[in-house]
């Protein structure tokens, strides 16, 4: 689980000397504590991933660790062949909103799905809708999309409708690139249907692979051959390792981003309009602030519901999502002259759900009034609550006044992002913490922290096993103990529980 502040948190009565203790404990003794720990483990039943996660630990604080990009799978086809009731039968859940409509959408385009213990990114181009230009225009430019951001395409066609001008006019695209493109002939739902499949060889894609999405007859042979030839990291969304480092400026459309990367660029870089959204895709920018350099990407304005949007601007939140995965760190820009919005706040949790680092930056202060100011004030207090921990700049982009903040919000968030706590530390956190505010009894039972450890940074990703679920509630409290002692300030962290049994003896 990642930090949230909601109301059920726990509060414990009176103080503890926990920062105290900590910072008294010599480390050798800490660090045997922590072994003694680890081999009590083994009376437990581990899986493999959970040997993986310790066998990976180090107790060098310095030691810089993050999960791999997972490769990209996408999911592309005209209007109604099924996309989106393939995407439910991969995930193995209803995620993707399924109608007998042409163009329904949905507001979440990506998911993390897994098969035979490969997990990989699956990307949902369906929702889009199309526009006075044309299907074909349309198809053509999700298409687009998907081969830049995307490892492999799953190209789904209507198996009884067959080849259709739009289909047609898709493939010219897909016999371009370079990424393999998977033909898949949906609504083959059984076998009297598997001939008419045969006239799907004039698109030159190669051998179309019959599936019936909605009964799931051939998507365990389709995903075992397509997923076992993914890359292990994805080549368009890995991390970027070296050089100037990465920074996403977000915003829902006309809160000044492209303002602010034309202001630290020192020209006219990006097209500014009062129209919002105006800018489209995103823009990549070394820019020099304060003597540092920094790669700005500057992305489309996101809407607030990608249903509500036309093609270009479901295209462009597809784009920022892909920007926020090439990013380290996001900084949110909110306009001061309007009230918080939810679009603000889903942006927001955008870049919670990328596991990003994260800086607030309230734009156009220098429109604000004392009224205005009061107000403001209360609303960071109720929407952005569970972004506490995010450094705030006030600056104006149009000026160029206080930018030189941005440094050291951002230097902060991204220090917070590499941080990693030494095995022996966190164990005697989680020892001390739990020695004065044990968990809850529920049911008679108390469940018991067995071992902890910091399994990644970027973001900082802790592991629990447990003897037995712990409260979200008490997650949290764990969580906001590690920042009043580590900081963590601009970056999420990552709590994840393992419940395991003592071994059948």
């Amino acid at each position: 689980m990642a930090d949230q502040t909601p109301d059920d948190d726990f509060e414990f009565d009176g103080e503890d000397d926990l920062v105290e203790q900590l910072s008294t404990l010599d480390d050798d003794v800490a660090t045997a504590r922590a072994n003694a720990l680890r081999i009590g483990l083994e009376e437990y039943a581990l899986e493999d991933d959970d040997i993986d996660v310790l066998e990976a630990v180090t107790n060098d604080p310095d030691a810089i660790t993050y999960l791999p990009a997972l490769p990209v799978l996408a999911v592309v086809g005209r209007p109604n062949v099924g996309k989106s009731a393939l995407v439910n039968r991969i995930l193995g859940r209803r995620e993707a909103v399924v109608e007998d409509t042409p163009g329904v959408t949905r507001d979440r385009v990506s998911y993390k799905a897994e098969w035979n213990t490969r997990r990989f990114t699956l990307v949902d181009t369906g929702g889009w809708e199309p526009d006075a230009k044309g299907i074909n225009a349309s198809v053509a430019a999700q298409a687009e999309v998907a081969i830049d951001l995307a490892d492999a395409v799953l190209f789904v066609v209507d198996a009884n409708v067959g080849a259709t001008a739009t289909d047609e006019h898709v493939v010219r695209l897909l016999r371009k690139t370079k990424i393999p493109v998977y033909l898949v002939a949906n609504k083959v739902d059984d076998a009297r249907q598997e001939p008419n499949i045969a006239t799907l060889w004039s698109l030159g894609l190669g051998e179309p692979l019959p599936v019936s999405a909605l009964h799931g007859r051939g998507v365990a042979d389709l995903l075992d051959l397509v997923v076992g030839k993914l890359p292990e990291v994805s080549a368009v969304a890995k991390q970027e390792i070296g050089g100037p480092r990465r920074v996403a400026l977000l915003g829902r459309p006309n809160v000044g981003k492209s303002s602010l990367l034309n202001k630290t660029a020192g020209e006219e870089r990006v097209v500014v309009n009062e129209l919002a959204g105006t800018t489209r895709d995103p823009v990549d920018e070394q820019v020099e602030i304060l003597g540092k350099v920094w790669t700005f990407v500057d992305t489309a304005g996101i809407r607030r519901r990608v249903h509500l949007q036309q093609g270009a601007d479901f295209y462009a939140t597809l784009r920022t999502s892909a920007a926020l995965e090439k990013a380290e760190v996001a900084v949110v820009l909110m306009d001061v002259t309007e009230p918080i919005s939810e679009q603000d706040v889903r942006i927001i949790d955008l870049v919670l759900e990328s596991g990003r680092a994260l800086v607030l930056a309230f734009n156009k202060w220098d429109l604000l009034d004392d009224e205005r100011r009061r107000y403001l004030e209360r609303e960071i207090e109720q929407d952005l609550a569970h972004v506490a921990w995010a450094p705030r700049v006030n600056i104006s982009a149009r000026t160029g006044r206080h930018l030189e903040k941005l440094v050291p919000a951002l230097e902060k968030a991204l220090e917070s992002w590499d941080t990693r706590i030494p095995t022996g530390k966190f164990n005697a956190f989680v020892s001390e913490l739990v020695a004065a505010h044990p968990h809850p009894v529920r049911g008679g039972k108390q469940p018991r922290i067995l071992f902890g450890t910091q399994a990644t940074t970027r973001p900082p990703t802790f592991v629990l096993f447990t003897t037995g679920f712990l409260d979200p509630g008490y997650r949290r409290y764990i969580i906001r103990r590690l920042r009043e002692i580590w900081g963590f300030e601009g970056s999420p962290i990552n709590l994840n529980m393992r419940v395991r049994e003592k071994r059948q003896r």
